[in-house]
C-alpha cells in the first residue's frame, strides 16, 4: 500500500494525470502488486511487507490529455532464487520478442507466436485467461492482444492502431486461479509468475514503444 500512495501522489502532483486504474471496474486502487505466484490484479495491502527473494510486478495504467497509457515492470527484491531470476528475464526477453514483429501487415498471431516460442523454448508456459489489449481514449479497447499463436492468424495489424503487450509467463503450468477478492489471479499450482508489459504503437514501419523507460533507451 505504501507504494501504491507514493505512485497515486506522483500521477496526481507531479504529472498532473490521472490514475487510470482508481475507480475502473469498481478498483479502488492506483496500481496492481502481483507477488510471487500472483500472476496479475494483485490488490496493494497495508499488511503484506515485501521480503527478501520476493519477485513482484508493480502495474500502472494513467490518463494524461484524454488519453491511456499501461505499463508493468518487474522487480527482484534482494537476492532471488535462480529460477525466479531467469523466468523475470525470459518473460521480458518474450514481450520484446513480441514487440518486434510488429509492423503493419504482420498479424496478432505473429506477436503470440514470437512470445509463447521463447517462453516455451526456455521451459515456460504462457497464460491463456489473460492478454493484452487495445488501448487509447479507453483502457481497455479492441483487439484482445493474445500472448499464444500462429504466424499468419489473427488481426492484421495496421498504422496507427495502439494495444499493449504484457505476457504473464509462469514457471510451472500456465493454469490460473482467481482469489475469492475477486481480483487476485494466482498460478493454480502455485509456482511463480512474472509479467512485463508496454504499450506499442504501429508505425508505417514499424512499432513505437509509448512507454518505453529511461534504462530501456538506447544512447
Amino acid at each position: 500500500m505504501e507504494i501504491n500512495d507514493l505512485v497515486d501522489d506522483y500521477i496526481v502532483n507531479s504529472l498532473h494525470s490521472r490514475p487510470a486504474s482508481k475507480g475502473q471496474y469498481g478498483y479502488q486502487y492506483t496500481l496492481n502488486s502481483s507477488i510471487n505466484e500472483v500472476v496479475c490484479h494483485g490488490v496493494p495491502s497495508i499488511g503484506k511487507k515485501l521480503k527478501e527473494r520476493d519477485i513482484v510486478n508493480i502495474d500502472i495504467t494513467l490518463e494524461k490529455n484524454g488519453y491511456i497509457a499501461d505499463s508493468s515492470k518487474m522487480y527482484m527484491i534482494g537476492n532471488v532464487s535462480p529460477i525466479a531470476k531467469k523466468l523475470v528475464d525470459v518473460t521480458y526477453q518474450a514481450m520484446w520478442q513480441g514487440i518486434k514483429s510488429v509492423k503493419p501487415g504482420n498479424t496478432l498471431g505473429d506477436i503470440g507466436h514470437a512470445i509463447q516460442t521463447h517462453a516455451e523454448k526456455h521451459g515456460f508456459s504462457v497464460v491463456r485467461d489473460y492478454c493484452g489489449h487495445g488501448i487509447g481514449r479507453e483502457m481497455h479497447e479492441e483487439p484482445q492482444v493474445l500472448h499464444i499463436g500462429k504466424p499468419n492468424s489473427g488481426v492484421v495489424l495496421q498504422e496507427g492502431m495502439t494495444f499493449t503487450i504484457e505476457p504473464m509467463i509462469n514457471q510451472g503450468s500456465f493454469k490460473t486461479k482467481l482469489k475469492k477478492d475477486g481480483w487476485t489471479v494466482i498460478t493454480k499450482d502455485k509456482k511463480l509468475s512474472a509479467q512485463w508489459e508496454h504499450t506499442v504503437l504501429v508505425t508505417p514501419t514499424g512499432y513505437e514503444v509509448l512507454t518505453l523507460r529511461d534504462e530501456e533507451k538506447q544512447s
